[in-house]
Order: structure tokens, then C-alpha cells, then sequence
């Protein structure tokens, strides 16, 4: 019986001829592809990002109040009495408690909420502006670890005690 070695160069090409294969397999037809991955399915990375978020709030002015006034965010009126706040590509509405509207969590409640937000200016400019319309700090600067990667991060509450941390991205 005659013995083969496998050169580490070998086994290099040979991954790559199987990288390949499998490469050409998976992009033959549709019909493949749903044969892997039949309809249904779970499909991992299927979310692409938040579009919106909804807070209950006790006081409706006291709320359009911090999140325009203190957060910088434009205020948005919409359907029947609607209120939400933009900025980025997405926006808070707000449901007022007692009158939420259908359908909504299971238990709304005012206060629950825990939210990071970018800060679209440096941190420094924030801290200063949140000083400037005395809006006290519950904590910060602090360092923190974020979706994608570390930020320097400022705590405060809304009306309702909500937790909002207000973040920016260190540069490595």
C-alpha cells in the first residue's frame, strides 16, 4: 500500500477547491437555495434596524418638552392626535397612559425604559447643552460598551424616569 503525505500546501488547495465547490453549489438556482434554507425558516440577520420605539408617558408636555428641548429631537404630529419625536432615521411615539393605543405592550409603564442614543455632535457639546437648559446628569462621562464598540456615555432621566444615556463612539 503506497502512503500519500499531505503537504500543508495540499491541504491548503484542497480547502480551497472545496471552498469553491461549495461556493458554486450555493449560487446554482433558487431552488438550491430553498432547499437550505426552506421558506419560513429563521433566517439569522433577518432584522435590519429599529424603526421606531414607543414610551408612555404621565405628562404629555413635560415629555415633548424633554425629548425636543433637551434631546434636540423634532417633534412629529401624526393621525388622530399622534405625537412621536424624530431624529436619524427613526422616531419615539409617545402614548400618554391611560390612553394607549391598540394594540400596545402587554404592561405599559412609565419609566421603563432604559435607551442609548449616538449623540450626532461630540459628547463635550452635549454635557455642555444639557448644563445650558439645566438638566441634571445621573451619571458621567463613563465608559461603556456599545452595539459596536466602546463610547463614552452620559446618564440622565426623562419626566417619567426613564434611563436615557446619551453616547459617543471612542476612536481607536
Amino acid at each position: 500500500m503506497k502512503t500519500i503525505t499531505i503537504t500543508p500546501v495540499r491541504q491548503l488547495v484542497s480547502l480551497f477547491i472545496a471552498v469553491l465547490s461549495l461556493g458554486v453549489l450555493l449560487q446554482v438556482t433558487p431552488a438550491v437555495a430553498e432547499a437550505i434554507v426552506p421558506p419560513g425558516a429563521p433566517v439569522a440577520g433577518m432584522i435590519d434596524h429599529v424603526d421606531h420605539i414607543v414610551l408612555t408617558a404621565t405628562d404629555p408636555q413635560a415629555t415633548i418638552h424633554f425629548y425636543t428641548e433637551v434631546m434636540g429631537m423634532h417633534l412629529e404630529q401624526f393621525g388622530e392626535g399622534r405625537v412621536a419625536f424624530t431624529f436619524g432615521n427613526q422616531k419615539i411615539n409617545m402614548h400618554v397612559r391611560g390612553h394607549e393605543i391598540e394594540p400596545k405592550a402587554h404592561l405599559p409603564v412609565p419609566g421603563s425604559l432604559d435607551l442609548c442614543f449616538i449623540a450626532s455632535v461630540p459628547l463635550d457639546q452635549v454635557i455642555a447643552h444639557l448644563k445650558a437648559v439645566n438638566w441634571p446628569l445621573v451619571d458621567g462621562p463613563v465608559a461603556r460598551t456599545g452595539a459596536r464598540g466602546p463610547i463614552r456615555s452620559v446618564y440622565l432621566r426623562d419626566p417619567d424616569l426613564n434611563l436615557i444615556e446619551i453616547s459617543e463612539y471612542i476612536q481607536k
